[in-house]
Parts: structure tokens; C-alpha cells; sequence
């Protein structure tokens, strides 16, 4: 009987994680897929667009389809389902848990490196420990020896961030703009404004509907995309059996060799436009957090693959028999009776693919800003349940008005297409590059994994690169100074930051020094709590001291509040405070290094200063269980010697275990009135001190320096958002101390 109750609740945990499974793998067609499920509406046009035409039947055509067919097979197929999604974060996914993970296993990171003696305490992988194999030495001891190679590993990444988020712009334009322009097949006398009209009224909706939150409008999305897929998938069987059931002869490579023989320079030009087919490919990787790698693999591969191969296809086959229509095939590709449906529910999957890359970016500036690389801006939580459903009001505005600036000025998807291609290219090499890294530091594999790895993809993202970058000046350009301007942005940010915090800790106070001092300065305690928020973890901050030089008085409890961003993706609450005394009991001074990992969630000022004040009340306590399991040791030690050495005084050994008992019960009760002080202090009240800092460069600095913190770094700063106001400190309860730092 037990056998088989055991049996029956394994059945039910089995089909309770298959069923899990397959409702997040249902959930992922909403969020990850569609901005690579919109992309037959554009590809084979922007393709065509340049110098290639179809000059001999099936030649050019079943070129296009082959290649079409063998990226979708080589990058989203094989590099991102079978190898890069394996390179997860804890979970997460992204170019920032690629280097976080390279982090945490080398000396290779910038970000937060004087915050690894707590790594120790972090949530960690179940993976084999594999030994470090003769390369990942190698690779390890120079990046730790040359601080050059940790600057350009943390530039290249930050390019391949910028790159992500300058196709939040890209996106929607390229998209909506093609999904619009189906009206001019039924109205070919519609004006090309009238079209950009209604693309930008398309676009002022969907960024409108952004502060209602991801999971309000989301319930839509995956039927949406489901119904697309299915639209495209049964039209492209429709062509293909109605006009050319050859074109499945594109599936043998034989056609690429063919298409670049015939087709020549005008052949590798148009790679620019081949590579659209794998436009939101990396979705597949960045949107990871959101549900499981078992899920993204089963949605791809069973759905979202065959669908668009299918709907390329099909295309293809109507092209090879309609050679005039190839600035319109999608659309004239469509029988007459669907072709309202279809244009209507294309529209849908643009917004839908728009929203992907739109939240996508809300989570990457997230990260950045964690990180200490992006301004402090205002980030809005969505919902209570993802922590990874943000709305950046600010972000959300400047896309809006960047989109639309697109739109007008570009007008037609050619140029936009130029773009798109070179920014989604150079992330996917960014990857590719990074995944290096992995596969011979983290997973210590041999060198010759890793460089068959990176020849693979590698060489196949430069073909497309070289293409796309001859294009610079018909377009490319934009996602170029659009990533330049993120890139300066990020990186001075990071630099002023990081010059700021040296400052501090270089100009820090020794605690012995500030407790000698304190009986020579007349200090006054006065009533309630202060918390002094610093960047520091050891010593005494250079604001606080200037403080009470100039003030001697400051609460009768002190805590020192130092709030950290690790580099994993979350951390559990219960290991997220560290509690500490500083210097003697009568002083009430302690420290508290609070750590957060990059995707954990929103702040709440409140919530925060109640699980502070608890991990001080369990610290006490703990404290004084610590100084009574110490008291009875030493009796208990005593007491076993009188026993050994006189077995007869029996009765005094009672005595002084009954004393002990008395002792811990005595012990307990001094402890409370700490613990009763700390609440009496509380509700006099609480008091938030943070440093109202200026940052200049030193007298003695370069130009370049000067122009870098006063300047760029000083525009940002009085641009983004206070401290006190990022962290939600109720103003009235705010002491700001002034300060000059000379960097």
C-alpha cells in the first residue's frame, strides 16, 4: 500500500511539473516570440530592396529561402536553444547574467568588485564542480593581471546592452510601419502620410497602454501570436502546394553556393536583409527569468520553428511565380477572402512583438541602474507576482518620441531595415563572443569546444556584420549613435560613481579614531533612530563625520545603512541583511549591509524599515543567547571538574546547575530591555541621513577628466533623481549634509 501511494504522489508531482511546463512554454508566446514571428512581413522585401533581382527562375529565390531556412536553423536552433540558454544566471538570462556569471567565477567584473567577500553567503547553481583546466587559468590570471582587458570585457558588454536597447526603438517602427503599409495593397491611391499617420497613432497607443503594466494587456498576447502563427504557417502550406511545391528543394545548402555564384557582390549585399528572419532571437536568452529553459525549448521547437519555415516557404513559392511583386509579396502572397483578417491581426503581433522588446529594455535599464551604470531613474513594479514587470515612465516617453522621430523621418522600412539588421547583429555576436568566455571559465571546457563554438557562429555573424555595415550610410548609422550616445552615458555614469565611491573610502574616518574623539566633542544623543545611508562597510563615512564636527548631536541608536547590488540575479530575503555591533555595548552604534541582487524587486520604504529594524531586534537577541551559551560553557566546564575531582560534593553541584538556570533566566531578562529600548526609540521617531554631495574634478586634473565629472557627470546628476527620492525617504524626516568631494 505504501509502494503504491508512493507511486501515485510521484505521478502527481510528474504531471503537475509537465504541466507547469507546458503552461509557461503557453505563456512564453506572448512575451519571447514576437518579434521573430513578425518578421516574414518584411524580410523577403527588404531583401529585394537593393541591387538583387530575380533574374532566372528559382535561382535568386530559392537562394533567399535557403539561407533563410539555415540562419534560423544555425543561430536560433542551434546557438541559442541548445547551447546559450544553458549559460542561465541562477535562472536568468541576458548579456548582464553572462557577465555576472564570468564574475563570480574569475576576476574578470568592474561592477561592485569590492563586494565579493559576501559571495560566499549567495545563492549558488547545483552544478558538478569541474576542475580549472590549463586554459581557464590562463584566461583568468590575465584578465586579473591586466585591469585594460576588465575595462574593454565591461565596454564590450555595455555595447551589446546598448545595442538591446536601441532596438527598443527599432522594433516597434520596423515593425508597425510594415504591418501598416499592407492598406496601400488594397488602396494603392492612399498616401504614404496617410500610412505614416496611422503607424504613429499605432505607436502613441501602444506606449500609452505601458503604465497599465505587461500583466493587465498580456492575458491577449499569447492568443494573439498563436493565431499568427497559425495564419502564417496555413497560408505558406496554401502557396506552396498552389504555386511551387519545389522551393523545398531550398532545403539542401546547395542553393546558397548556387545563389552567391550567380548573384556575387549583389548577393552578400543582401544579407543586410536575411538576417531580419532572426530579429528577436535573443529574446529567447534575455527573457529567460520569466519562465524555464525546458519551456522556451518546447515553444520553439514545436511551434515556432516549423511555423515560420513554413510561412517563408510558402512566401517564397509565391515569389518564384510573381517576380513584380516583391516590394509587396507578404500581402499579395494572401488569399483575397483573409486578407482583412490577416493585416488586422498582423497589426496585433506587431504591438505584441513591440511590447517584447519594450519591456525587454525596461528590464535592462533596470539592471544597468542596479548596477550602478544607468542614472537613477523611476521604476514602477506592475505587478506584486514578476518582479520583471516594470514601467519606466521615462524611458517609456523618450522611446515614444525616438520611435516616432524614426518613423516621420526614415518613412519607409528600407532604410529602418539597415538599422535593424546591423543593431540585432552585433548583440547576437556579442553573445557569441561572451559565450567564449563561458564555456572555457565557467564550464572549463577544452579550448577546442570553445573555438569550434565561436568559429561556427562567429564566422556566420561576421558575414552578416561586414553586409550590414556596408549600409551604414543608407541607415545603419542610427543604431550607431543611438548605442554611442547609451554607451557615453552608462559609462560616464559608472566612472563618476566609481571615482565618488573611492573618494569615500579613501577619505573615511578609523572607527577608533571617531570613538576616541566623541567624549572630547560634547556629543549629545538625542531621542529616536538615524540611519545613515553610505556606500561604505567599514569605518566611519566621511559625511558622517562632517556632520557631527560641525554638529555634535546624533541619535541615541545609530545604524549605518550600506545598500548593495551584487552581481546575481536575486537574493534571499533571509540572507539579504548583515547585522553588526560597533564599539562597545553603551554606544548603540551598529552597521547593516543590506544586498540585493540586480532583478530583485521593488523598494518599499516601509516594508524595508520594518525588516531592518527585526534583523536588529534578532541580532540582540542573538547576541545575548551568544553571551549565555558562553557563561554556561565556563560553568559547565567548572562544574565537570568538581565532579572528576570530587564526586561527593553532589549536592553543590546541584546547587550551582540550579544557579546557572537562575543565570540564563536572569540573562534573558536583561536582553529585553535592549530590545524594549530599541522599539521605545523607534517610536520616538526616525531619522534618515544621506550626503548632499558635490562632485568635482581635482585642481590637477586633465582636461578630459574635468570635462568628464563636471561636466557629462554633473549634467547627469542634476538631471536624474535624488537619492533620497530613488530610495522613497519620507522628506520630513530627510537630514541632507552638503559636501564637496574633489575626485
Amino acid at each position: 500500500m505504501d509502494l503504491e501511494s508512493g507511486s501515485r504522489s510521484t505521478e502527481r508531482r510528474s504531471w503537475s511539473t509537465y504541466r507547469t511546463t507546458l503552461l509557461l512554454a503557453y505563456q512564453s508566446f506572448g512575451v519571447v516570440y514576437g518579434d521573430l514571428s513578425i518578421s516574414p512581413v518584411y524580410v523577403y522585401k527588404s531583401t529585394f530592396s537593393g541591387k538583387l533581382r530575380l533574374h532566372e527562375e528559382d535561382a535568386e529565390i530559392l537562394g533567399v529561402l535557403s539561407l533563410v531556412f539555415w540562419t534560423l536553423t544555425m543561430i536560433p536552433l542551434c546557438k541559442y536553444i541548445i547551447f546559450v540558454l544553458g549559460a542561465d544566471d541562477n535562472g536568468e538570462g541576458g548579456t548582464f547574467a553572462l557577465y555576472s556569471l564570468m564574475c563570480r567565477n574569475a576576476k574578470m567584473g568592474l561592477l561592485n568588485a569590492s563586494r565579493n567577500t559576501h559571495e560566499h553567503l549567495l545563492p549558488s547553481q547545483p552544478q558538478a564542480a569541474c576542475k580549472d583546466t590549463r586554459t581557464s587559468l590562463l584566461i583568468k590570471s590575465f584578465f586579473e593581471k591586466h585591469r585594460s582587458s576588465r575595462v574593454i570585457l565591461l565596454l564590450f558588454v555595455l555595447l551589446g546592452t546598448s545595442m538591446v536597447i536601441g532596438d527598443g526603438v527599432l522594433t516597434p517602427t520596423m515593425s508597425v510601419l510594415a504591418a501598416v503599409s499592407g492598406l496601400r495593397i488594397k488602396f494603392p491611391e492612399l498616401h504614404e502620410n496617410c500610412t505614416v499617420l496611422i503607424a504613429c497613432i499605432v505607436l502613441m497607443g501602444l506606449f500609452a497602454l505601458q503604465h497599465y503594466g505587461t500583466h493587465r494587456v498580456g492575458f491577449l498576447f499569447a492568443p494573439i501570436l498563436i493565431a499568427w502563427l497559425g495564419c502564417i504557417s496555413g497560408i505558406g502550406i496554401y502557396n506552396i502546394t498552389k504555386w511551387n511545391p519545389g522551393v523545398i528543394r531550398a532545403l539542401s545548402p546547395y542553393y546558397i553556393y548556387n545563389f552567391f555564384r550567380k548573384s556575387g557582390k549583389a548577393g552578400w549585399s543582401s544579407l543586410g536583409g536575411v538576417v531580419l528572419c532572426v530579429t528577436g532571437a535573443e529574446a529567447m536568452f534575455a527573457d529567460l527569468g520569466h519562465f524555464s529553459k525546458l519551456s522556451i525549448r518546447i515553444g520553439f521547437t514545436t511551434v515556432v520553428y516549423p511555423c515560420l519555415v513554413l510561412a517563408y516557404m510558402g512566401e517564397a513559392a509565391y515569389l518564384s511565380k510573381h517576380t513584380e511583386d516583391l516590394q509587396s509579396s507578404f500581402y499579395k502572397a494572401l488569399p483575397e477572402n483573409v486578407f482583412w483578417p490577416i493585416l488586422i491581426i498582423a497589426t496585433l503581433a506587431t504591438v505584441v512583438g513591440s511590447q517584447a522588446i519594450i519591456s525587454a529594455t525596461f528590464s535592462i535599464i533596470s539592471q544597468c541602474r542596479a548596477l550602478g551604470c544607468f542614472p537613477r531613474i523611476k521604476i514602477i513594479h506592475t505587478s506584486s507576482l514578476v518582479h520583471g514587470q516594470i514601467y519606466i515612465p521615462e524611458v517609456n516617453w523618450l522611446l515614444m518620441l525616438l520611435c516616432l522621430a524614426v518613423t516621420i523621418g526614415f518613412r519607409d522600412t528600407h532604410m529602418i531595415g539597415n538599422a535593424y539588421g546591423l543593431a540585432v547583429i552585433i548583440v547576437m555576436f556579442v553573445t557569441t563572443c561572451l559565450m567564449f568566455l563561458i564555456i572555457t571559465t565557467v564550464w572549463n571546457r577544452s579550448i577546442v569546444w570553445a573555438i569550434l563554438f565561436i568559429t561556427t557562429f562567429g564566422s556566420l555573424e561576421l558575414l552578416y556584420l561586414s553586409a550590414c555595415i556596408a549600409k551604414v550610410h543608407h541607415g545603419g548609422w542610427l543604431p550607431l549613435i543611438l548605442s554611442l550616445i547609451t554607451l557615453l552615458t552608462m559609462s560616464i555614469w559608472h566612472y563618476g560613481t566609481t571615482r565618488k565611491q573611492a573618494f569615500e573610502i579613501e577619505n573615511k574616518v578609523c572607527l577608533e579614531r571617531f570613538l576616541s574623539l566623541t567624549p572630547n566633542l560634547g556629543l549629545v544623543r538625542v531621542p529616536g533612530i538615524g540611519l545613515v545611508y553610505t556606500k561604505i562597510t567599514t569605518g566611519v563615512p566621511p559625511m558622517f563625520a562632517h556632520f557631527v564636527t560641525n554638529f555634535p548631536a546624533f541619535h541615541r541608536i545609530l545604524i549605518f545603512v550600506c545598500l548593495q547590488t551584487l552581481n546575481v540575479p536575486k537574493i534571499p530575503i533571509d540572507e539579504r541583511f548583515l547585522v553588526g555591533r560597533i564599539g562597545p555595548k553603551e554606544y548603540r552604534l551598529f552597521r547593516c549591509i543590506v544586498r540585493y541582487g540586480y532583478k530583485d524587486g521593488g523598494w518599499d520604504s516601509y516594508d524595508f524599515e520594518d525588516q531592518l529594524f527585526m534583523k536588529i531586534a534578532e541580532f540582540l537577541e542573538q547576541e545575548e543567547d551568544e553571551l549565555w551559551v558562553n557563561r554556561e560553557m565556563a560553568v559547565i566546564g567548572k562544574l565537570s571538574n568538581q565532579v572528576v575531582s570530587a564526586v561527593s560534593r553532589s549536592k553543590e553541584v546541584e546547587e550551582r546547575q540550579r544557579k546557572v538556570k537562575f543565570e540564563k533566566v536572569l540573562v534573558r531578562e536583561k536582553s529585553k530591555p535592549e530590545v524594549r529600548e530599541l522599539v521605545e526609540e523607534r517610536e520616538a521617531g526616525v531619522s534618515y541621513m544621506m550626503g548632499h554631495t558635490c562632485v568635482l574634478a581635482h585642481e590637477s586634473s586633465s582636461f578630459i577628466k574635468k570635462f568628464a565629472i563636471d561636466v557629462l557627470y554633473g549634467f547627469l546628476r542634476r538631471n536624474s533623481r535624488r537619492p533620497a527620492v530613488a530610495l522613497g525617504i519620507p522628506h520630513t524626516s530627510l537630514i541632507e549634509v552638503g559636501m564637496v568631494y574633489r575626485v
